[in-house]
């Protein structure tokens, strides 16, 4: 019986994901990370011991263990030069492995990548997640390597990089490896397999190939993802002479990856990645999500304010695996547009949270109402509801009620009011204001935050910015002067 995990890449995507997943399936989780901090945040915290220390020193992760039935591998460089970061996986694979036979661990469980090792032109970046299982399969101790390709989901690397693509670009010029098939699998499918191994003994020491049901070309991958997200297909023309070099720094240009991290990705699509092993389909039972499914789940309220906190997986009752993360980096999750202003308002929060909820309908909005009355005139030319809904009450509000042409999303007493935008927009729109105490008064923020859809989406937004000058500062200064108004007249 396996009982006692330790998972290293805890801070990073896949490990960050797999820790909730084993300890709701009941197994006792350590995590090794080099800056024990960055887990305080996640909530499972709680719930796992954290041991401190880096892969690369023997002694720490000898330590980490100590008393531990299976252990994950799930560290590994991207980026910087091949020599750097192959020569760093290298030597933490010979740690790692060493260190479970010392310790007296029963299991490896690794997850590397697809591609044919006998290929001579396999990417740099393949053939060191390769070198990888063979070295920790060198050492005395079981291990089990699963091999995928792309991971659909957002905060994945390679989905955030086909994401902004698709999104950005409705025409490109492309390179060579748009051509290149790939087999992409759900992150909630390699979650599973990571899961099941464990539960499954005839895994151990065996290399298994997963991928979802689908094998697809880089473009066809683009233009399924437009068509999920309700984008029109983009236009796209491979040539010839497009360089990974080229194709990376082009890639950098045009999404917020990095440039270094872009060469990684691109580096390896030059390989063709699909399963020729079926042993995994036989021995786990998963049953994989198609393509075009793994991104609607991937998308699934993507543009949920923060991108974060509140995304929920109907099937299962709980967080998606899919949906993103605090912890992501800051270029995935889909791009949030935000106008952001904070005021002081010398009032108590709880009039500060009357006013604000007042907002709209009789009241209007406390600044340019001329621009607010043509705006609701724009959006009922356009076939949507305008502006006059009004409120059921002038006074009273609760989450569902129509404001204007907002619906009312959350309300937190004296804390947090959030807006969904109704009208007709490329995208999806919030109006949040938070409060928060401050001194002897209140913090109001007001956020103003757009999830664009394509590049009309992003053109929109930025044909409002002047109106946003004009609306957004002073409607906060005037929601700030009624509640100290109504602070005086109280006082």
């Amino acid at each position: 019986m396996i009982e006692r995990v330790l998972v290293t890449g805890a801070t990073g995507y896949i490990g960050g994901r797999l820790v909730p997943e084993l300890t709701g399936a009941g197994y006792r989780v350590r995590c090794l990370a080099r800056t024990p901090a960055k887990l305080d945040d996640r909530p499972w915290r709680h719930q796992v011991e954290v041991a401190e220390g880096d892969v690369l020193d023997p002694a720490a992760v000898e330590r980490a263990m100590t008393g531990i039935d299976a252990a994950y591998f799930l560290v590994h460089s991207m980026g910087g030069r091949e020599t750097d970061f192959a020569a760093r996986d290298r030597r933490a694979a010979r740690v790692f492995r060493d260190a479970a036979a010392a310790a007296g661990v029963r299991r490896i469980v690794y997850l590397g990548g697809l591609g044919d090792e006998r290929d001579p032109e396999l990417s740099p970046h393949l053939a060191s997640r390769h070198e990888v299982g063979r070295l920790l399969a060198a050492g005395p101790v079981p291990v089990t390597e699963l091999r995928a390709a792309i991971i659909i989901g957002s905060g994945s690397v390679s989905f955030e990089m086909l994401r902004h693509l698709a999104e950005r670009l409705p025409a490109m010029v492309t390179p060579r490896w748009v051509a290149t098939r790939c087999q992409p699998i759900a992150i909630r499918d390699v979650l599973a397999c990571l899961l099941g191994v464990l539960r499954v003994p005839a895994t151990s020491g065996r290399v298994l190939e997963i991928g979802g049901p689908d094998v697809l070309t880089y473009r066809e991958m683009m233009v399924a993802y437009a068509e999920a997200a309700g984008l029109r297909a983009p236009w796209i023309l491979p040539v010839p002479l497009l360089s990974p070099s080229l194709s990376s720094r082009w890639v950098g240009l045009v999404t917020p990856l990095p440039v270094a991290l872009a060469r990684t990705l691109i580096d390896s699509l030059v390989n063709e990645v699909v399963v020729r092993d079926r042993a995994a389909a036989e021995l786990l039972p998963v049953d994989p999500l198609p393509f075009h499914d793994a991104v609607r789940l991937a998308l699934r309220r993507v543009q949920d304010l923060d991108v974060a906190t509140t995304w929920a997986d109907a099937e299962i009752g709980g967080r998606s695996p899919a949906a993103p993360m605090t912890t992501d980096p800051s270029w995935s999750g889909g791009t949030v547009l935000s106008d952001i202003k904070v005021i002081h308002a010398a009032a108590s929060p709880a009039q500060v949270y009357r006013v604000v909820t007042g907002i709209g309908g009789e009241r209007g909005w406390y600044a340019a109402r001329l621009l607010w009355e043509l705006r609701g005139l724009l959006d009922k030319a356009a076939g949507g509801i305008g502006l006059r809904r009004g409120r059921r009450h002038p006074d009273d509000l609760r989450v569902g009620d129509a404001l204007d042409f907002w619906r009312v999303e959350e309300l937190e007493p004296d804390r947090l009011l959030r807006l969904r935008a109704e009208m007709r927009l490329p995208g999806a729109a919030w109006l949040e204001f938070r409060i928060h105490p401050e001194g002897d008064g209140t913090r109001l923020e007001q956020w103003a935050r757009f999830h664009p859809r394509g590049l009309t989406g992003r053109l929109y937004w930025w044909s409002l910015l002047p109106a946003h000058a004009a609306i957004f500062g002073r409607m906060a200064a005037g929601l700030a002067a009624a509640a100290e108004g109504a602070g005086a007249r109280t006082g």
